[in-house]
């Protein structure tokens, strides 16, 4: 628990909508990238990997293929550089850090989609 000084302060700093993707997931980061006086946006699109931290102090980790090398990228989540995230596809995933991926190529490093709608086998035998 965090004292309630350091609450009020992070408040400001947090973002309005809150940030609701998870590890497995593929997201679309847009960053603002500056080069000199111009301001311009870049995508990173890749499976999130990898959640560490709280609150203000947060990051995950995004990693994709580019020309069949892996690149990962780590982004403070409530970094001002982050434009927006958006989540592309759910990832029906069992582990808290999908670091085993590194190791793997083509179909083995898919992740199944999380279906809307899918009932769990407990729900369905009640």
């Amino acid at each position: 628990m965090k004292h309630p000084l350091i609450d009020a302060v992070e408040k400001k700093y947090r973002r309005e909508n809150e940030l609701d993707f998870g590890i497995g997931e593929t997201v679309r980061v847009t960053i603002k990238i500056v080069e000199g006086n111009k301001e311009r946006l870049q995508d990173f699109e890749g499976v999130v990997i990898a959640r560490k931290g709280s609150g203000l102090d947060e990051m995950f980790t995004v990693r994709r293929l580019v020309g069949n090398e892996g690149v990962e990228r780590t982004f403070q989540t409530y970094s001002p550089l982050i434009a927006k995230i958006e989540v592309k596809r759910r990832g029906d995933v069992r582990r808290a850090k999908l670091y085993y991926l590194r190791g793997l190529s083509g179909k083995k490093a898919r992740i199944k989609e999380k279906l809307p709608g899918r009932v769990a086998k407990q729900d369905a035998a009640a």
